[in-house]
């Protein structure tokens, strides 16, 4: 199981992470308090799969709370409502920072305030797991030492002076008083020799029970900590769900499977229609929705999650793709904007497979660039479940290709009104750079291989050979 630890401050906010097999504390980086701290820490919490935290929590030379301490827990409550499902413990941090500056000089490498921040939680968090803190399973109470020796040590000795009375008292007085002579040297040679033995005998079995004290401490508190973790990993488990959109699902899939893990109808309907601060999505004509925008990726969440935090990180991965892939400027080399691009990548998800999808985009540009109708029959199949979902009203192909729709390629010039699908990197990149070639058809046969060709009566050829079924399918 990850654990994030984190040291809290005004400015800033260090983090580290360890996991509870190795239990080794590693500083992460830190965060600045402007806002969006929130939003980062989620971030970190969601790569590294875990949403428990370990906070330091600030406290005076006499141990009692501060201030500080106020304000690191009003943190803690935020970070609660922030990451639903969040699990918080606390950690005393007195003088973490003043270790971790210490470190950082001694490692002789540049650091800045920030770094020193991470290497205070990296403290924290290391402190919490090797004491457990008070948020750990109790610790075993320590075994009581007996407060005296068995008896039965020092037997032989006892035995020895009882045995030299009852011989005293069955000899002549003269041999008596001998005896008696020796034996009270013998017993204050005893004495002193019990003493001696007895002093020896309790510090080697002090010893024994302390060592023993020690490991079956020790070990209580292994397995008291194995089960504590182990705990915590199924109630994390317990708590979470993965989600995924896959490349070429519709926002009507999306809509369908968000209700199907446990969310209503209604939040997942003003979820997708909420509005979102991404740049990549100012660029999208009035009205437009998220489709074509929700990265096909799988994520884990916890039971609980708000809609709009589960669409955000689909969201989060377009924008990543798009900038890693400068996409805005290669679309625009392509004579496209980015809207238009998705729009058309979404098409091509839907009409070919990875390795022609290159080709099936090139298709479709020059087709644009010579102003002729794009002919998408997936376009068309999007229309209808736009209009008529349950294929109520165009019960067959002839009246569904003549749909009055924006998104109908067979009727309106030009890319549909906008993307049909969520479409994948392949796709995106596909669009980005099509292959240098100038076929104006396409088809998929009933082999599943892709046929091309320049002129419609070629087209028309293709059709008649590779595609006897698959062209007849219902839309």
């Amino acid at each position: 199981m990850r654990i994030l630890g984190l040291d809290v401050g005004e400015k800033r906010i260090g983090i580290a992470r360890a996991d509870s097999d190795t239990r080794i504390a590693i500083p992460v980086g830190y965060v600045e308090v402007n806002g969006s701290e929130w939003q980062e820490i989620a971030r970190i919490a969601n790569l590294n799969s875990t949403a428990f935290f370990v906070v330091g929590l600030p406290r005076s030379n006499e141990g009692t709370e501060t201030q500080q301490s106020l304000f690191v827990r009003n943190f803690a409550k935020v970070l609660v409502e922030k990451i639903p499902g969040a699990k918080i413990r606390f950690q005393d941090e007195s003088l973490t920072s003043v270790v971790a500056e210490e470190r950082l000089k001694k490692s002789g490498r540049a650091y800045q305030k920030g770094d020193i921040d991470a290497e205070a939680a990296a403290i924290i968090l290391q402190d919490f797991l090797e004491n457990f803190s008070t948020s750990a399973p109790s610790e075993v109470p320590e075994a009581k030492i007996p407060d005296e020796v068995p008896t039965g040590v020092m037997a032989g000795v006892v035995s020895a002076v009882t045995d030299a009375r009852d011989t005293a008292a069955n000899l002549t007085k003269k041999q008596s008083d001998k005896v008696k002579l020796k034996t009270k040297k013998a017993k204050h040679k005893m004495k002193t020799a019990t003493k001696w033995v007895s002093g020896v005998a309790i510090l080697l079995i002090l010893g024994v029970i302390a060592t023993g004290v020690a490991l079956f401490i020790k070990e209580q508190r292994h397995l008291a900590y194995q089960e504590w973790v182990a705990e915590q990993e199924a109630q994390m488990e317990a708590d979470v769900f993965n989600f995924t959109i896959r490349p070429g699902e519709t926002i009507f899939d999306v809509e369908k499977n968000l209700i199907a893990v446990g969310y209503s109808a209604t939040e997942v309907k003003q979820a997708l229609e909420a509005n979102y601060d991404f740049a990549f999505l100012k660029g999208r004509p009035t009205g437009a929705t998220l489709e074509g925008y929700l990265y096909g990726e799988t994520h884990e969440f916890y039971r609980g999650t708000p809609v709009e935090e589960v669409i955000k990180t689909y969201l989060e991965g377009m924008g990543r793709v798009i900038a890693e892939n400068d996409l805005e400027a290669r679309y625009a080399a392509q004579g496209l904007s980015l809207y238009e691009g998705i729009t058309l990548a979404s098409m091509v998800q839907k009409e070919a497979t990875a390795s022609d999808m290159p080709t099936v985009a090139q298709v479709f540009l020059t087709r644009l660039n010579y102003g002729m109708l794009l002919g998408s029959d997936v376009t068309v199949s999007y229309a209808l479940d736009v209009v008529d979902p349950y294929r109520q009203v165009y019960g067959d192909n002839v009246g569904a290709v003549s749909v009055d729709s924006c998104y109908n390629t067979r009727l309106y010039q030009g890319l549909p009104c906008g993307p049909i699908s969520n479409p994948g990197i392949e796709a995106l990149l596909a669009v980005a750079q099509p292959t240098d070639t100038s076929y104006l058809y396409f088809l998929t046969g009933d082999d599943g291989l892709m046929y091309y060709s320049y002129t419609e009566d070629e087209h028309l050829q293709n059709a008649a050979v590779h595609c006897q079924n698959l062209c007849s399918v219902s839309l």
